[in-house]
């Protein structure tokens, strides 16, 4: 029996209570965070321009340019949503987001701009979860690790990569090994539509897509919803993940916040 003048106990039960019911609130955050983010993206694919959503990361200082040498074959293996990318030093933004004191912040461009240009063109897209993806030779295996992301309080990126489950700098050396990457549905009807997409997407220099299958059947092992295609998109924080396998700090906001498409530079012209 609780004593109810004993003002401790009842204020350390009450703090779990509000704990459990706070995470109750965030489950499915993910999910939540993807469809507002696809709403916030105006990205017009063929002017080449409006905002796209990003990831922003944030590096101490002194190692930003060690992790910028580390980066740059993962960009130029295509194994980032896109080799544009903006930088800000402490106390300037990035979308909306201020980098803390000490650090240099990186934007690097979201899966979710697949999302939102495919919105704007009448094609519905359902995201189902991000997860952990084998490559052999440069090409797709299957997918060994998944969280879904109307079950998760966290982008599943972030937990990936904090739980040490990438070998993203080894893909990009010799081909072989696990990168990020998320997987969606589109209706079966909407395939040549979205293909002349994703080939306005290359021109713009945006290449998140990295498989896409055939009529209700599996993708890397992976079922798909009868009269729907499956997808396979480039995880945004690939670049992220290859420097945090080198023991690099890193603190990322992953689906965090839009830029300006035009305020974006290809990571081999940043000068910093």
């Amino acid at each position: 029996m609780i004593n109810l003048r004993d003002d401790s106990i009842i204020k350390e039960r009450g703090d779990d209570v509000i704990s459990c019911m706070g995470m109750d609130s965030r489950i499915g955050f993910s999910i939540s965070q993807i469809t507002q983010l696809s709403f916030k993206t105006t990205f017009d694919v063929k002017k080449k321009r409006g905002f796209v959503p990003v990831n922003v990361s944030f590096f101490p200082k002194i190692w930003f340019m060690q992790a910028l040498e580390i980066m740059k074959p993962v960009f130029a293996k295509k194994l980032a949503v896109s080799s544009l990318v903006a930088v800000a030093d402490a106390g300037k933004k990035l979308g909306d987001i201020v980098v803390p004191e000490g650090k240099v912040g990186l934007a690097t461009i979201c899966s979710i701009v697949i999302n939102g240009v495919l919105l704007k063109c009448g094609i519905p897209i359902d995201s189902k979860f991000g997860g952990v993806l084998q490559m052999r030779r440069g090409e797709v295996l299957r997918f060994v690790e998944l969280i879904h992301y109307d079950a998760s309080s966290l982008d599943p990126s972030e937990i990936f990569i904090s739980s040490n489950m990438t070998s993203v700098g080894q893909v990009a050396e010799r081909g072989d090994g696990k990168i990020l990457a998320n997987f969606r549905e589109i209706p079966a009807l909407s395939l040549n539509l979205v293909e002349n997409v994703i080939a306005d997407f290359a021109v713009a220099g945006i290449n998140g897509v990295l498989s896409i299958g055939n009529i209700g059947e599996p993708v890397c092992q992976t079922n798909v919803d009868i009269n729907k295609i499956g997808m396979i998109l480039i995880g945004g924080l690939n670049p992220i993940a290859s420097v945090c396998e080198e023991g690099i700090e890193v603190d990322n906001k992953a689906m965090s916040t839009v830029m300006l498409y035009e305020d974006l530079r290809n990571i081999e012209m940043l000068k910093f």
